[in-house]
């Protein structure tokens, strides 16, 4: 079973680098797609992820795991051309909805400086209008441990400290998996990477 990774905004490969030995125990080749988000724009970052999305097809069935922006990506990326399409997905804490608090990081100089264009686009309505969905079968984990309260910019909806439960949201159909853990770690939590390896294996 051959996996792709794709880490989130602001992130490296290092930060999958559990989750992915994890699923290598588990009988998984794995790939990571790496990119750096104030280097490239987006729509040269999903380039290169269709090629190699395109690439790993042209030999074997796969599936996917995208932390975050990583899951917009995805979607940016199957939606170009025909590609054969991955067994599944699994989408970590991915903002499939505009989240609430990235205009207000937008704000902060070194915020934009270090996530670009792809910072920008997640400030943008009509970014997440253009993108497409997913034709293939997906999951989305989603992380519920954030803050809630009057003082939240959450109040008391659920959410994983930077992407509300709703922001996850792709289909009114998603049956979202609740894990109570928080955005920026998900994917080091044990719980997470067994969730993560059950679905997949339940997909091959």
């Amino acid at each position: 079973m051959k996996v792709l990774l794709i880490h989130g905004l602001s992130r490296t490969p290092l930060s999958l680098l559990g989750l992915e030995w994890y699923l290598q125990q588990t009988g998984c080749t794995t790939e990571q797609f790496a990119y750096i988000a104030f280097a490239e724009t987006f729509e040269s970052i999903v380039e290169r992820l269709r090629i190699r999305i395109q690439k790993i097809a042209s030999k074997e069935s796969y599936g996917i795991v995208a932390h975050s922006l990583g899951g917009l990506l995805i979607r940016a990326a199957l939606g170009i051309g025909s590609i054969e399409l991955p067994k599944h997905i699994v989408m970590l804490g991915t903002p499939n909805q505009l989240p609430r608090l990235a205009p207000h990081a937008w704000r902060l100089p070194p915020f934009r400086w270090w996530t670009g264009q792809c910072g920008l686009n997640l400030t943008n309505q009509a970014f997440f209008t253009s993108l497409p969905g997913i034709e293939s079968p997906y999951t989305i984990l989603a992380g519920t441990a954030g803050p809630r309260g009057s003082w939240s910019p959450f109040g008391n909806e659920l959410n994983d400290g930077i992407v509300a439960l709703s922001e996850t949201r792709l289909s009114d159909q998603d049956q979202i998996v609740q894990l109570p853990v928080m955005h920026t770690f998900m994917m080091n939590n044990s719980v997470v990477q067994k969730t993560v390896g059950r679905i997949l294996s339940a997909h091959y």
